[in-house]
Parts: structure tokens; C-alpha cells; sequence
């Protein structure tokens, strides 16, 4: 979407005056500050309603200016940044000393990412400076991937800057580097499969292995890593299969809510990436629907791959699985 050089370079005075601005990326839509603003971002966790613990992304334009934010730059970042970025790949690396403590949440690493959105990489060009940038959205709703998410959640609140709509749809892949290990912190665009397939070409000597983070890992690293996170306004359940009504009823009781009514399916597809692009999307218009419970049947064929990011928020949007049944 081609837009007005003049709102672009309004939304970089905004942030360079400690604001903050609604951006486009190519994964889901910004809540931006200048990471040199202590105003704009105490702003962000305001806005959003977003705890301290939780840490932010930092959002760059260029290579240098995230080998600025860091205190190290390892040549396995390096490969990786030079093969994905621009793109939703977001790398945690030892932050330099300068980092706000606000970004990181006190933490001794930083989360930077390189975004292939034109217009995000232009803002930040403009602004002078890179951004800190969770999603658009009150803390642990479901993210945006259209300005008109942004409106629906802030109304006239924010300059929101209209870049379409997000061309991956979820948060980017999130990925502890050290010398010799990639861990996965929270799943995205890029898969695990795909940082294998990248190391194929790493000349390196050192042998990289690529692991998943368990739950304590990413609680202690990484933004979007609470249990309930993404939620929609109604329930959203997982099941085996279609429900019964004795399963809603069931399932009503174990959530202490009225008796679904008006459940309606959640049906993504086969296709990981269209899943992927529609999920935010999907969710919130069935929440605006009239439905008062979103159902998602679990799938053998659907795993593996980008699926397990689609999963994974899918998870932590839900507000009962059958797991949570086979506990009680």
C-alpha cells in the first residue's frame, strides 16, 4: 500500500517526541516507541496494559544498527540475520550497555529483528532510530494484522499507520543464539525446519544443533510466553472432534460459563501458511459474530512445520483443551 510520504514522516516526529504509533510489519501490527524515548516506551506498557516482566522487541533497519543494540554479534547470528532478515526472524543476543532496562525488562539479552515491511523500515529510517514494538493490542488479546484490528482496540487513541494486511500473521520466530545452539523460544514463519536447512550452508566448523525452548526457558526470554495469551472475547476451546452438546455442556461447567448457545468452528484449513495469514483475523470475526464459544478440532495432518507456531498460539488463546478435562 503506497501511502503519503507526509504521514510517515508525521508518525517519525510523534516518535521522536516519545510517542507512540501503530505500525505495519510483515507478521502482525506494532505498538512502536524509539528506543531512545523513556517516555514512549513506559508509553507502550501503558497503552497496552502490558506487565514490566514481559520484554520487547527491538525493531531495525539496517545491520548496524543491530549489531549497535548488542554486545556481542556472534558469526551465527550473523549467518542467520544475513540469511532471513529482513524478515520474521527475531534474534536474543547479549544487549549493549546502553539498552534501556525497559526493553529487556531487566534481562541481560535483547530481542532484535530486522523487518521486511517497507513502510516499518521506513519509519524507522525516518525516526532516526530503531523501535520497540510488541503488537498493537491490550496485553494478551488477540494480536492485529489489519489497521482496522488496531482501530477496534484503541479507537481514535492512536496514529495508526495503514500498511494493509500482514503478509505472515503471526508474531515472528523468536531464537536464542550462542555459538553452537539455536533455541527456539517462541515458533513463527521460521520453522525449525527451515534454520536446519539454512545450517546446511553454515561453513562454520562448530556443529549447531537447533532445539525448542521448554516453557520455563521461554517464560524467562521471550514476549508472548504466558500460558493465555492471543485470547479472543469469547472461549476458545480445542477438541478431539466436533463437540456434543454433553461435551459443551461439559466444557461450559469446567469454564464456570453459560451453556453455549451459538458455538461456531474455527476451520483453518490445510494449508499452514493460510492458516497462519487468517488466524487473527479469523478468530476476531467469530467473536463478533454472534457465536458465544469458538471450537478448533485438533487434526493429525496439521503438525510439523509452521503449523507448530499456529498451534502454539492457538494453545495459549484457548480457554480449555482436553487435557484440561483429563486434570480435573
Amino acid at each position: 500500500m503506497l501511502l503519503d510520504s507526509s504521514e510517515l514522516i508525521k508518525a517519525a516526529d510523534k516518535l521522536k517526541s516519545g510517542d507512540v504509533v501503530a505500525i505495519p510489519t510483515e507478521t502482525v501490527y506494532g505498538l512502536a516507541a524509539s528506543i531512545d524515548s523513556d517516555d514512549g516506551l513506559k508509553k507502550i506498557f501503558s497503552t497496552k496494559e502490558r506487565p514490566f516482566f514481559d520484554p520487547l522487541i527491538v525493531h531495525v533497519a539496517s545491520f548496524e544498527q543491530a549489531k549497535l543494540v548488542t554486545r556481542e554479534f556472534p558469526p551465527l547470528a550473523d549467518f542467520l540475520a544475513r540469511w532471513f532478515w529482513p524478515g520474521p526472524l527475531t534474534l536474543v543476543l547479549p544487549k549493549a550497555a546502553n539498552v534501556n532496562p525497559v526493553i529487556t525488562s531487566g534481562l541481560d539479552t535483547v530481542a532484535v529483528r530486522f523487518p521486511a515491511h517497507p513502510i516499518a523500515q521506513e519509519i524507522i529510517k525516518l525516526t532516526g532510530t530503531p523501535l520497540a514494538a510488541p503488537s498493537a493490542n491490550k496485553f494478551g488479546r488477540t494480536s492485529p494484522s489489519t489497521a482496522e484490528h488496531v482501530r477496534q482496540e484503541f479507537g481514535d487513541e492512536l496514529i495508526i499507520i495503514d500498511g494493509g494486511a500482514c503478509q505472515v500473521g503471526l508474531e515472528s520466530t523468536v531464537a536464542s543464539v550462542s555459538a553452537s545452539e539455536i533455541r527456539i523460544l517462541r515458533p513463527g514463519d521460521i520453522t525449525k525446519e527451515d534454520l536446519e536447512s539454512a545450517l546446511e550452508r553454515w561453513s562454520h566448523p562448530t556443529l549447531v544443533t537447533v532445539t525448542q525452548a521448554t516453557n520455563s526457558e521461554q517464560a524467562s526470554e521471550s514476549p508472548g510466553h504466558l500460558k493465555h495469551h492471543y485470547m479472543p472475547t469469547i472461549p476458545l476451546v480445542i477438541v478431539s472432534d466436533l463437540p456434543t452438546p454433553k461435551q459443551l455442556e461439559a466444557i461450559s461447567k469446567d469454564l464456570a460459563v453459560t451453556l453455549p448457545q451459538n458455538a461456531k468452528e474455527l476451520d483453518l484449513g490445510e494449508d499452514a501458511a493460510q492458516a497462519a495469514r487468517r488466524l487473527y483475523s479469523e478468530m476476531r470475526s467469530l467473536s463478533e459474530s454472534g457465536a458465544d464459544l469458538i471450537y478448533v478440532v485438533r487434526s493429525e495432518t496439521r503438525n510439523g512445520g509452521l503449523w507448530a507456531a499456529v498451534w502454539d498460539r492457538l494453545t495459549r488463546a484457548s480457554s480449555w483443551t482436553p487435557e484440561d478435562r483429563s486434570r480435573l
